[in-house]
């Protein structure tokens, strides 16, 4: 056992050394900071959690499964940010990335000075500030170098296949592994103001002392060699720490008293019988995409639970959020086969639960590590991003998944056929049982790898024994 690898780290730590987390305030960024600070802050480190008190306030409001005694050691901490726009997402947009977020991504570029001022003052505490950013925060933690007991490590929310792949391109060589489909092209995967935004994050990135990543090299051994040969990663260190989920227990003796109705829903169903779909916080469907999934869903006749919401706005408690019509009597037909949640889910639990035997999703990085973790496979729908490139490392490399739709910019109407083909595809077809084996099969991999002794367990120890060296 090496246990007492993570006392001894803990005793080394003394509070000589303070770590400030940096998110990105898009959901899928908040939540993986905030993951990571309550295992960082397991070996006895002093963690501060920063941002604008909005998106502190979103952190801890959808919390998922992160201990509450794990989360009363986070030290928040709000930058004062300039108040920005927050209009509704449009549903009917061709182009299905986020742009209503944009503003306030803008005024994170403001946190700057605040925050400079804030590292300074903590820099006096402690004989070193470790500052963990979201690699899109680089502008606003620029500043770290000026500091001389401050360093920092970027935290990267995306696969290291897809890092691998837009570094490639940028360099203009060609990614050094060939399928047996092409990658898909990433013109028209975010729009131009926000690629804008991207390089200047990429530019002031250059400091960094490290990257971290949210992924397991027993999953992305061959592109971890890639990205730390000398040209991509230059002389930094990378550390693949993954999955920093908390542990979800799906057994009985561990439920919470105010348990959501899915989760008492899915206990009623057979085992592996549910196929979840949930398209994250950044997609709206259209009305008529919605009228085509609700009846390809009716057809299929496999149970289902649909969480059915708008992409979040810049400020989620800002005002209401649009209620999606559903078609007539839906609903009522399908009471005994499905449920459609308009609320908050709580899905790590729902994909950790043995009802659940299939996962229709967007391919969002911290969708797709949840899936892996629990062994569920997924029927890839990429919307945006980094997506169209995350569903070919599940579906090409990993092998643990299916295709809803071939990626293309400007997205056509997906139609009820096609949606109960894939859902009876991936539910209940010899193919399926088969992609299901192999997410089985990699979820038991990642699990060991973050036991004690396991490959990213060993990760995490050697990043925090590098940030007390």
């Amino acid at each position: 056992m090496h246990l007492s690898n993570h006392q001894e780290i803990c005793s080394m730590v003394e509070a000589q050394v303070a770590v400030i987390m940096v998110p990105f305030p898009a959901q899928g960024h908040l939540n993986q900071l905030l993951q990571l600070s309550c295992l960082i802050s397991s070996y006895g480190f002093p963690v501060y959690y920063v941002g604008s008190a909005v998106h502190i306030q979103q952190a801890k409001v959808r919390v998922n499964g992160l201990n509450p005694l794990a989360m009363a050691k986070i030290q928040f901490h709000d930058i004062p940010t300039p108040s920005f726009a927050s209009p509704p997402p449009d549903p009917n947009s061709l182009n299905k990335f986020p742009a209503q977020q944009q503003p306030a991504w803008e005024a994170t570029l403001n946190q700057r000075e605040p925050f400079g001022a804030y590292l300074e003052e903590i820099s006096h505490k402690f004989k070193r500030v470790v500052v963990v950013h979201d690699v899109m925060m680089s502008a606003v933690v620029q500043d770290v170098g000026s500091i001389h007991n401050a360093e920092s490590y970027a935290y990267n929310c995306i696969p290291v296949f897809s890092q691998v792949s837009f570094i490639c391109e940028k360099m203009g060589k060609p990614f050094p592994i060939e399928f047996s489909k092409e990658l898909p092209p990433f013109e028209g995967c975010v729009p131009e103001e926000f690629n804008s935004f991207v390089a200047l994050q990429i530019e002031l990135s250059l400091y960094r002392a490290g990257d971290i990543y949210n992924t397991c090299r027993l999953l992305e051994a061959t592109y971890l060699n890639l990205l730390e040969r000398e040209e991509i990663a230059g002389n930094r260190k990378c550390w693949a720490i993954g999955p920093i989920l908390p542990r979800v227990l799906s057994s009985s003796a561990n439920k919470p008293e105010n348990e959501h109705k899915c989760l008492e829903w899915l206990d009623k169903q057979e085992p592996k019988s549910v196929v979840y779909i949930s398209f994250g916080t950044s997609t709206s469907l259209s009305d008529e995409q919605i009228k085509e999934m609700a009846l390809g869903l009716e057809q299929s006749k496999v149970k289902f639970i649909w969480v059915l919401r708008d992409a979040d706005k810049g400020n989620i408690f800002d005002g209401q959020d649009r209620r999606a019509e559903l078609p007539e009597g839906f609903e009522e037909r399908t009471e005994e086969m499905g449920l459609v949640v308009r609320d908050w889910a709580p899905q790590p639990q729902i994909l950790a639960h043995p009802s659940t035997g299939g996962f229709m999703s967007h391919c969002g990085w911290n969708s797709c590590v949840e899936s892996i973790t629990a062994g569920v496979p997924i029927a890839a729908w990429p919307m945006h991003s980094d997506q169209p490139r995350n569903t070919m490392l599940i579906t090409e490399v990993l092998k643990m998944g299916l295709v809803v739709r071939e990626w293309a910019p400007g997205l056509e109407l997906v139609k009820a056929s096609t949606i109960e083909n894939v859902v009876k595809r991936l539910m209940a077809s010899e193919e399926g049982k088969e992609i299901r084996t192999r997410a089985e099969e990699w979820a038991a991999t990642v699990q060991q790898a973050t036991q004690p002794g396991g490959a990213s367990r060993l990760e995490l120890d050697s990043f925090i024994t590098h940030i007390t060296r």
